[in-house]
C-alpha cells in the first residue's frame, strides 16, 4: 500500500470546508424554499401542476378529434372537486391564501379588492355591544 499524500489532518481540513460549503448552501435552498411557500405550499402548486397535465391530454384528444376517453373526463372531474376542496382548505381562516389575501388587502394601491375574499368574523357580535 502506497503512502498517503498528505498527513490525516489536511485530508480532514479538506472534508472539513466541504461539509462547511455543503451546509451552507443547502441552508439557502431551504431558505428560498420556505420564501417561495410563504406565497404559495409546494403541495398546491404540484397539485396544479398535475391538474395542467391531464388538461393538456384532454386537449391533445381533442385537438385530433378524437373523443377524450371515459378515463380522462373521471380524473379530470376528481381534479375539480379536490381542487376546490383544497383552495376552501388555503383560503379559510389561518390558511395559506388567507395569510396572503390580509397582507395584500392591507395595501392601498392594489388594483383588486382582496377584502372580499377574506373570511368574516367567526363570531356574532352581541346585540348588547359586548
Amino acid at each position: 500500500m502506497s503512502e498517503p499524500e498528505f498527513s490525516a489532518e489536511v485530508y480532514l481540513e479538506r472534508i472539513s470546508r466541504d461539509i462547511k460549503t455543503i451546509r451552507e448552501l443547502v441552508g439557502k435552498v431551504i431558505f428560498y424554499i420556505t420564501d417561495a411557500e410563504a406565497e404559495v405550499p409546494e403541495r398546491i402548486r404540484r397539485y396544479m401542476n398535475y391538474m395542467h397535465d391531464v388538461h393538456d391530454i384532454k386537449y391533445m384528444y381533442e385537438e385530433h378529434g378524437t373523443p377524450v376517453p371515459e378515463h380522462v373526463m373521471r380524473e379530470l372531474e376528481r381534479l375539480d372537486d379536490r381542487y376546490r376542496q383544497i383552495l376552501s382548505e388555503l383560503t379559510a381562516a389561518g390558511g395559506a391564501f388567507d395569510k396572503v389575501r390580509r397582507e395584500m388587502a392591507a395595501d392601498p394601491a392594489n388594483r383588486w379588492d382582496h377584502t372580499r375574499q377574506l373570511a368574516g368574523p367567526t363570531h356574532k357580535k352581541m346585540e348588547n355591544g359586548a
